[in-house]
């Protein structure tokens, strides 16, 4: 099976239009003069574009591959995975998005220094960009080796063409060109995927009669309320820990927070979360669908067992060249859908990495550094991090099987990181030192998890079918998601007891264990430490859930417990002037700065310490 030229020539539109979007937001507006341009988009974005750059940065090319070989081996469980987008979504937009845009970011790691002190917040980014630089390059390298393995398409001429092209649109337009990048490639992603649905359904005789099969062939899977957290999937696993693992990505993640921070309004931030809520159901539905097409068309002789390709992501692009055998060009399509899915996540990382390193590692070094040379610093960073997402990709070629183990790396930090947050949001005595002792044991956690699962495996005695590194969950690309399955066999075996057991841990409670872990420690030594007072915290920086459920306390055991520390106040969002709260000044004191505009249109800042403050809610303020 290979591709002809009209195949190659689609490939190409895809590269040249990516890289054109690039361009135009190059040399056009404000041509990326000024940091905010380039890494938050003048915070102007709209809604629409921003939900469907959300959706592009959750759906990657190992999720493309991975869903329908998923569905086609194990069945439709793995659609009760929706049900954790709700709440999944919900919790970002009126939990995460409030607290971090009336803060006015531009890191979601500078919260961590508001809320605790500096070597947190220096913490948290390192750990980030340790999680991103290993994962980049592999999530560019896998689709590719699959491509090639199936149809003979140029390995390393896939990679070096998505890598450099992905680079260049990033480093040179910014935030504006990977958000509208983003749509133009979520559109190619939704087209390559219905093509080979709706050929594919044809061909087996219409969605009738693949769902008949799949009903005789037992893939269509009812609810499971088996409550074992070892079972890979059921009804809990994926719905309920599924619900950590997009806290994880749509709560805390860089890449999706920026994503936020780049919305005109607060309130178009929020309604971004509710757009791509439906669209998350629709790309679940189509990677559902795909993998039924496949069992209608293979059943239980799969081209896995019939030795025609090697792994699980190369049978869904083997199904894929099979169905479109005699249509030249959209075999094309589909892999135009493939690296679609590719470039939306790698971009989003160079953005996030560069983003991260600028506002928490340089600038805070070097405070007088003029706008030019930051902004001409943040498109070197962008650049140089391409090049590492390329070296990285060399690297994952000489992995071998170690390849695996580089996604559990990445999948490990996603719960740490999350844990860390809601610490700092929803616990108010939580000190710097139970952050930072939490994090850490967070992190040990997750690594002897993991770890311990993947030496269990190859270990085994007996071979056990393993699941595939594609067949993860849709959102694999840019969160928590551990991207090693545990065990997973259709024979009885005795059920794991001790250690075992906490390494036969099903991989969707992963993210919420580690989570669990970072917060409970957290507490714990911030208590032994002494925890912090209401006056100590910087405004802004906590949600006052705790507040709201423990209503029946009196109001003095309230304040020992810091529950009485409001949300800042949204900020008009008809006239909103920029503005920044909850700084920190020269002293460590928690300051607020408010923003005055004159007759000629000059800012000029006013700081208040935090002494003359009132009260601890800040509101705009008409000067």
């Amino acid at each position: 099976m290979h591709f002809t030229t009209v195949d190659y020539v689609i490939f190409t539109v895809l590269l040249v239009a990516s890289a054109g979007i690039g361009l135009f937001y190059a040399f056009s507006g404000g041509r990326q003069r000024t940091t905010q341009e380039f890494l938050m988009a003048d915070r102007s974005m709209s809604c629409l574009p921003v939900s469907l750059s959300l959706l592009a940065t959750f759906q990657s090319a190992v999720a493309i591959l991975g869903a329908p070989s998923e569905v086609y081996t194990f069945g439709t469980q793995y659609w009760f995975l929706g049900c954790s987008y709700f709440l999944g979504l919900l919790i970002p937009a009126h939990v995460f998005i409030p607290v971090f845009y009336r803060l006015r970011l531009s890191s979601t790691y500078e919260y961590l220094e508001l809320r605790f002190n500096k070597m947190v917040r220096i913490c948290g980014t390192v750990t980030f960009i340790f999680q991103m630089v290993i994962y980049m390059g592999v999530v560019l390298y896998a689709p590719a080796l699959a491509l090639n393995a199936v149809t003979g398409f140029d390995l390393w001429g896939a990679v070096l063409a998505m890598g450099l092209v992905c680079t260049l649109y990033t480093a040179l337009g910014g935030l504006k060109a990977v958000i509208w990048t983003d749509v133009f490639q979520t559109v190619v992603m939704f087209a390559g995927q219905l093509a080979v649905i709706v050929v594919g359904s044809s061909q087996a005789g219409g969605i009738g009669e693949v769902w008949r099969k799949a009903v005789n062939g037992s893939r269509i899977a009812g609810l499971d309320l088996n409550p074992d957290p070892l079972e890979r999937h059921t009804f809990w696993t994926l719905g309920v820990g599924g619900i950590f693992l997009m806290l994880a990505l749509y709560g805390v993640n860089q890449a999706q927070v920026q994503r936020y921070l780049s919305s005109r309004t607060e309130r178009e931030a929020v309604m971004s979360c509710y757009v791509v809520f439906p669209c998350q159901q629709i790309v679940l539905c189509l990677g559902c669908l795909m993998g039924l097409v496949m069992f209608a068309r293979y059943g239980e002789d799969s081209p896995l067992k019939k030795g025609y390709v090697k792994t699980n992501d190369q049978m869904v692009l083997y199904f894929v060249m099979d169905v479109f055998r005699d249509l030249p060009g959209l075999p094309g399509l589909f892999v135009a859908c493939l690296f679609s899915g590719a470039l939306s996540t790698i971009s989003s990382a160079f953005n996030s990495l560069a983003t991260v390193t600028m506002e928490d590692l340089i600038k805070p070094h070097f405070p007088s550094m003029t706008e030019a040379k930051a902004t001409l610093l943040s498109k070197g960073l962008a650049l140089a991090y391409g090049l590492v997402c390329l070296a990285m990709a060399y690297i994952a070629s000489i992995m071998g099987s170690v390849l695996q183990a580089a996604f559990s790396i990445f999948g490990m930090v996603g719960g740490p990181l999350l844990g860390l947050f809601c610490l700092g949001m929803f616990f108010p005595w939580a000190n710097s030192i139970g952050a930072m002792v939490g994090l850490v044991a967070g992190l040990a956690m997750a690594f002897w998890i993991g770890i311990g699962s993947f030496v269990m495996r190859i270990s085994a005695p007996t071979p056990v079918p393993l699941l595939n590194t594609s067949a993860l969950p849709l959102f694999d690309n840019i969160t928590s998601t551990v991207m090693t399955a545990v065990v997973s066999t259709t024979t009885a075996k005795r059920r794991p007891t001790g250690v075992e057991a906490l390494y036969s841990l099903s991989y969707m409670w992963y993210s919420a264990h580690n989570s669990t872990t970072v917060v409970v420690v957290g507490l714990i030594v911030s208590l032994l430490t002494g925890p912090m007072k209401e006056k100590e915290l910087t405004p802004g920086t906590v949600y006052p859930v705790l507040g709201t459920l423990l209503f029946f306390l009196p109001e003095r055991y309230k304040e020992k417990l810091c529950c009485v520390t409001p949300l800042a106040h949204k900020p008009s969002e008809i006239n909103m002037q920029p503005y920044q709260m909850a700084k920190k000044d020269s002293n460590g004191a928690p300051c607020c700065k408010f923003n005055m505009a004159t007759e000629n249109r000059e800012t000029v800042w006013i700081t208040l310490p935090s002494c003359q403050l009132t009260a601890h809610t800040v509101q705009e303020t008409a000067l």
